[in-house]
Order: C-alpha cells, then structure tokens, then sequence
C-alpha cells in the first residue's frame, strides 16, 4: 500500500473551507484540466455518508475511464472521506481533514491506495503513478489560490 500526505494552510474560515470542498462540483475546479474530469451522477448535493459519485477523466495516456466513488463518513467541519467502488486502483482511501487555527484553516489530505497488477502496478508506481498524484495535489494547492489565500504547505 502506497500513502500521500498534504497539508495546506488556507486563509478563511473553516465554514467556508468546508462549504468549498465539501461540494463535489468544486473538485473540477482544482483538478488539472489535462485529466478532462467531469461528475457524471451523484455530485449534485453536498456530501453525505452513503453518497456514489460517479466520475468520468482521463487516466494514463489521456485514455478516459469511469470512477466510482463512495462518501463513507462525513463529520460536519472535520472530516470527510471517499472510497473507490470502481475505478483504476485496486484500492483507493481518501481522507480529507479541516482544523481551525489561528488565521485560517488547515487541511490534510491522506490518500492511501493500492495499484493493480502486482509487480508490474509496483513498476508503474515507481515510474509514474506517485509522480501524477504528486502532481495532482500540487497543482490542487497551486489552484486554492484562485479561491482562497493560501498560507503555505
């Protein structure tokens, strides 16, 4: 099992942080625009435990797929976190965390995930999996300045 872990500090207040990012409309938003990420269904409403959210993007080599993920807890303010149901890893676990501090608000990403395959997932991971993903939440972070000020990593 592989782990990602962010942390970024946002100016605001934990309300409107967690109004942000607890709208499944606003991923597309901080999402890299090469990965052609759109909500198919599910994403209407804020979230809430139980809630499918089906997605179509572009993975490996701009070639689109569709990925299935579960809402399975959502504590007001604190915490949420998104499951895969269906998708490109063989595991996918995403905590996102939001705490109150002085001037504004920190959040933590925790992703832990597994890839399929075997040896040859452990290959992919090395060459540019972790890589992506990297790439994705540094852009995510890069991005939050259009919505918020970012404080720092």
């Amino acid at each position: 099992m592989y782990q990602i872990k962010q942390t970024i500090r946002i100016k605001g207040s934990l309300e409107e942080v967690w109004d942000f990012f607890s709208s499944p409309k606003n991923l597309k938003k901080i999402s890299p625009p090469y990965m052609g990420f759109n909500i198919i269904t599910g994403g209407e409403e804020k979230m809430y435990p139980g809630q499918i959210i089906t997605y179509r993007l572009k993975a490996v080599a701009g070639i689109p797929l569709n990925w299935i993920t579960e809402i399975t807890h959502v504590e007001r303010m604190k915490f949420f976190v998104d499951e895969q149901r269906f998708g490109p890893y063989s595991m996918w676990h995403h905590e996102h965390h939001f705490k109150e501090t002085e001037g504004g608000v920190e959040m933590t990403d925790i992703v832990s995930y597994v890839l399929p395959l075997g040896l040859l997932g452990n290959f992919a991971h090395a060459i540019f999996v972790n890589a992506r993903l990297k790439e994705i939440f540094d852009y995510r972070s890069k991005v939050m300045g259009q919505y918020f000020e970012v404080l720092g990593s």
